[in-house]
């Protein structure tokens, strides 16, 4: 019965049964990660919410949907009964030539800890209308006196001039009148003098300036069969989206110039009522990326606790066994939780630093808390030294894996091979059916 009672004593203290219980507690810090991952979305998720409550201040994203020459136009046709009615419509046409030069002047506005882009924009249109295509349209009376353009602007709170609209040297204003959210978004109008139409011009030349405010991007609709658009602002990080690639030069700030044709988008030239499919397949733009989203690079950082974890339980096990120190679960334990308070402190003084300084702050303090803890056990400086070195080691190689974006999967890949193979270079000799106790070696 002793001799029992000792081989149950010396597989409950086996190298086997201590790896197995490692292994355990690692997969059980996992909870307490996953709920820093969700500490880190609700974060994210309320700067969000707060980000759009500034910018409903100040004005949403604005997408510009360019002038539309609307012209009202009466029908007559005969019933089977011989008598003539009447079908009221309007023919839409888009401009022959668009031209659009903006010019953003970013910037950046906090809210407590919170921070939104937004821009203020100088835009100048300019183009001109063919209207030889359209002066005959059968069984038709066109009402060229009812003639009117429509600027589709989507948010108009971000408007600060009054728009005054250049046709053939005659200005006419723009009047807030229209809101057609499907096509053009809400609407500026502006009516027209028939006098344009009886000049007996092909074409008619327009112009207006727009100053306008709004937040985070801003984007085009290329309504013109030939549509050139240039924008240019002094921001380090452009992200160009849409449907369409420009030429860029982004040298200080950013210059992007963008060249479609009709035959590069899906809009007809003309259409009648609002016979339509809807433009914003077709938009593009440029959209003021924020550089430093802390709340993303948190995210990040937080999915490598497991590794973190196991990595420096690693660590403690191979000292546990060269020194033949015995470490309790509960020290693991410990060690674990002050691995993953790591992240809650990143994420919180990140959101008063910036992601570096606060990296480096949570990092030192961390390493210094296990560092001391694992003197209290070893009572050896040199292990205690080789511990924080290591610490040291794996927290540079996070950084240095969050901020390149771009190969970081490469970089991680090689970096936990690399791992792996000095790992099992160090245990190479390990005994792992070895139960005597390991403290037998002191009797």
């Amino acid at each position: 019965m002793e001799t029992k009672m000792k081989k149950v004593e010396k597989f409950s203290q086996s190298i086997t049964l201590k790896a197995v219980i490692i292994a355990i507690l690692s997969l059980v810090l996992l909870i307490p990660s996953l709920m820093v991952q969700n500490l880190i979305w609700e974060r994210q998720h309320r700067s969000v919410e707060t980000i759009e409550r500034i910018n409903a201040k100040w004005s949403h994203a604005q997408t510009i949907c360019a002038p539309v020459l609307s012209i009202p136009y009466t029908t007559s046709y005969k019933t089977s009964d011989n008598k003539t009615e009447y079908q009221h419509h309007t023919l839409n046409v888009t401009p022959e030539i668009l031209n659009i030069e903006t010019k953003l002047y970013p910037e950046e506005r906090h809210y407590g800890i919170y921070k939104t882009i937004l821009y203020k924009s100088d835009i100048e249109l300019s183009g001109e209308f063919d209207t030889k295509n359209f002066r005959q349209i059968e069984n038709s009376i066109i009402h060229w006196d009812k003639a009117y353009v429509r600027l589709g602007v989507s948010d108009l709170r971000g408007i600060t001039n009054n728009i005054n609209f250049t046709f053939d040297n005659n200005q006419y204003e723009a009047e807030a009148r229209g809101n057609n959210e499907e096509y053009l978004g809400k609407e500026l109008l502006v009516d027209l003098a028939d006098s344009l139409f009886e000049s007996g011009k092909e074409t008619i030349a327009f112009h207006c300036k727009l100053n306008l405010n709004g937040s985070g991007s801003i984007n085009f609709i290329p309504l013109g069969k030939t549509t050139n658009v240039h924008v240019s602002g002094a921001w380090d990080a452009p992200g160009y989206i849409g449907n369409f690639s420009p030429e860029t030069t982004d040298t200080e700030g950013f210059d992007a110039t963008w060249n479609v044709l009709r035959y590069n988008r899906s809009i007809p030239d003309s259409w009648t009522d609002n016979n339509i499919a809807g433009f914003y397949d077709s938009t593009f733009g440029v959209n003021l990326v924020n550089t430093v989203d802390h709340y993303q690079q948190n995210m990040r950082s937080a999915k490598y606790a497991l590794m973190f974890i196991a990595l420096t339980f690693v660590v403690f096990f191979f000292v546990e066994i060269l020194t033949r120190k015995r470490i309790h679960p509960i020290q693991y334990f410990l060690v674990g939780v002050a691995l993953i308070l790591f992240y809650t402190l990143l994420l919180s003084i990140s959101e008063q630093l910036n992601f570096g300084l606060a990296y480096v702050i949570a990092s030192v303090a961390t390493i210094g808390l296990i560092t001391t803890y694992a003197h209290s056990i070893f009572k050896n400086k040199a292990q205690s030294a080789t511990l924080a070195f290591v610490l040291i080691l794996l927290y540079v190689f996070l950084y240095v894996v969050l901020q390149l974006e771009d190969i970081a999967l490469l970089i991680g890949s090689v970096g936990l091979f690399i791992i792996l193979g000095i790992i099992m270079y160090f245990s190479r000799k390990i005994n792992w059916y070895k139960q005597e106790e390991l403290g037998e070696a002191e009797e």
